[in-house]
């Protein structure tokens, strides 16, 4: 079973993207910090990280870095969650990790669509 892992301060969000993920057959986990999201890291695994940019202990592409530094063997597929389409914010995410973005809102269909991109380009 793929493990999906959301990283948002927002509590709705969370359970919202846990729904949706768990409807797709996906085992969730979820952190509000950074400083719980590393905490879990240390020990679970997780094939997809969905990482909010805007986190209110940590700056987020700080945060990403910390993920990518993690030792491990296999690396997790991030997609930035992002409330603007600000393109330099995307660019400065994925030049320091992530492997794509995902714009809020979004609802099953788009997260459909999100993983098809993701599986076609696999």
């Amino acid at each position: 079973m793929l493990h999906c892992f959301v990283i948002d301060d927002s509590e709705i969000i969370r359970k919202y993207t846990r729904l949706i993920f768990e409807s797709l057959g996906f085992r969730v986990s979820e952190a509000d910090s950074a400083m719980a999201a590393m905490e879990r890291l240390r020990s679970e695994k997780p094939d997809y990280i969905l990482l909010d940019w805007r986190m209110p202990d940590t700056n987020s592409i700080e945060l990403l870095e910390k993920i990518r530094a993690l030792p491990r063997g296999d690396h997790p597929y991030i997609i930035y969650m992002v409330t603007e389409n600000d393109t330099f914010e995307i660019q400065r995410a994925i030049s320091r990790g992530a492997n794509t973005h995902l714009l809020k809102p979004y609802n099953r269909q788009i997260i459909e669509i999100k993983l098809q991109e993701i599986r076609a380009a696999a």
